[in-house]
């Protein structure tokens, strides 16, 4: 996108011709002045998630009651799962939907270890989620003392390194494990590259895709991957604390073992025998009681995506994002704000990372006192998520020249450098 004007007007005609202008009528709005530039975080809630929970609440649960287990309850997980798979670029029965990401991750971590059990090594970056560190340092100390998590560092902070994972992923490498989309910087990863360069050396690769899935179609079939992981409630917009997803190849499906263990990957839960016999397929990586309520708002999410069709959803979010990046060369670069997202599309997500020395004070003014709803991450980064279904063009202007205007009219300086409890 050539961009030759910052005024509003611009972005208005901007969105007078866009195809997907008529979905953000679908999300609930009860700020209407509020820009909310936080889809990467947690996205809207579409109007038929209200409808469909109703629904849900006052039918399935107020009237069936418990017989709505064999109503569709039971199989809620694969369905929504399969739904899911159509994001992902995967079939309908490898993926299914459970717990959190961190759990899944823990879970299908240990899957893959097993799977390779004289190799003792997992490889990821810096740059992963911290959340997936934790949980990848705790796998390491259950296998064993002779397991160890080698970290991958960035070159500058912001991109992937695959030159430095080619270096250490060698024959005693087990597991290869990435978020696809960066957290901090909106960096993507190649992920075919990545996926062939872990099976070359013998190893399995498992991708957390929850900054990417939702805003970008993916091909996990198609790029061999073995795991992946992922959430529901930022771009799918699926409701907070929404229920995650596993991925596993069909291939892998007889091998693949679940530590964590519970009565809905049992074969027979009903039979309540006191040995645990994995059921045939992805339903061995359930554990506990589906949360249904959730897993009913996360359908409503994903049938919206359905319908916008997941290719004119990343259409949109590439025109956007270039056009945030023309606006902050224009309004933002000149008064100290650095970009910290790559410029070239097919390697950044949906949000776009804007650094400035006085980052957080400049990001709690815009929230507090501006009605823009941005994050910080630190030491300097403001996120700006773009969720092409309900973000207009007008949005991002507004944002921008309210940025702008926070600096040049030194309006941040009153606030110390301290943070709130979430940002």
């Amino acid at each position: 996108m050539n961009i030759f004007r910052t005024d509003r007007d611009y972005a208005l005609d901007l969105d007078s011709q866009d195809e997907l202008a008529h979905f953000r009528g679908r999300f609930v709005f009860a700020e209407p002045d509020l820009i909310y530039l936080l889809g990467n975080s947690l996205g809207r809630l579409p109007e038929d998630t209200v409808d469909h929970l109703q629904s849900v609440i006052e039918e399935e649960w107020g009237r069936r009651l418990i017989r709505s287990w064999n109503d569709g309850w039971f199989d809620l997980p694969e369905r929504v799962g399969s739904k899911m798979a159509s994001l992902l670029g995967a079939r309908a029965d490898e993926v299914i939907m459970a717990d959190s990401t961190s759990v899944n991750l823990f879970k299908t971590a240990m899957a893959a270890l097993q799977l390779r059990p004289n190799r003792r090594k997992i490889v990821t970056d810096d740059l992963n989620f911290p959340s997936d560190h934790y949980i990848l340092q705790g796998a390491c100390r259950l296998a064993g003392p002779a397991y160890q998590l080698q970290v991958v560092p960035s070159p500058d902070g912001l991109n992937g390194s695959p030159e430095g994972l080619a270096e250490v992923i060698d024959e005693n490498t087990a597991l290869v494990t990435l978020s696809h989309t960066l957290f901090k910087s909106g960096y993507v990863y190649d992920m075919a590259t990545i996926t062939d360069l872990a099976h070359r050396a013998g190893a399995l690769m498992l991708w957390d895709v929850s900054h990417s899935v939702g805003a970008m179609p993916l091909d996990l079939d198609g790029c061999e991957v073995d795991l992946a992981v992922g959430c529901s409630y930022k771009y799918v917009n699926g409701g907070p604390g929404g229920p995650a997803f596993i991925y596993a190849r069909r291939d892998h499906h007889d091998t693949l073992s679940n530590l964590v263990s519970g009565w809905m990957g049992q074969k027979n839960p009903f039979e309540f025998s006191l040995g645990y016999e994995p059921t045939p397929g992805m339903r061995r990586f359930l554990t506990g009681t589906p949360p249904i309520l959730s897993l009913a708002a996360v359908e409503a999410g994903i049938d919206l995506i359905l319908e916008a069709g997941i290719d004119k959803v990343r259409k949109k979010s590439v025109r956007q994002t270039e056009y945030l990046i023309a606006l902050w060369e224009n309004l933002l670069a000149p008064i100290g704000f650095r970009l910290k997202t790559p410029r070239q599309p097919e390697r950044r997500g949906s949000h776009i990372t804007i650094g400035h020395d006085e980052g957080l004070r400049i990001d709690r003014y815009l929230v507090e006192h501006m009605q823009v709803l941005t994050d910080f991450r630190p030491p300097d980064n403001i996120r700006l998520g773009i969720a092409p279904l309900y973000n207009s063009f007008a949005d991002i202007n507004t944002a921008i020249t309210r940025m702008r205007s926070v600096v040049e009219d030194g309006l941040y300086l009153d606030y110390k450098l301290q943070t709130m409890v979430v940002t």
